[in-house]
């Protein structure tokens, strides 16, 4: 399943790129290039998903794939 998410890619200073989404600020991760912090985008989405379902809190609306309906993790 392939999902839409707003990203965020802010240079830093001391160099790399820090990605975050404004969908779920729970979502924070870094590389040393673009290339390098787009792909550690999946296991910080995973992670925080899997916060998600712990605390069984529903993931935003318009983070689901269309056709899918909202529903409660716990």
């Amino acid at each position: 399943m392939n999902y839409k998410l707003p990203l965020v890619l802010t240079p830093q200073v001391e160099g790399g790129y820090t990605v975050t989404s404004p969908l779920l600020p729970e979502l924070v991760t870094e590389g040393d290039s673009v290339a390098d912090a787009l792909d550690n985008v999946k296991d910080a989405l995973a992670a925080v998903v899997e916060l998600y379902e712990d605390l069984g809190r529903p993931l935003p609306a318009e983070y689901l794939p269309s056709g899918v309906q909202r529903a409660n993790l716990a």
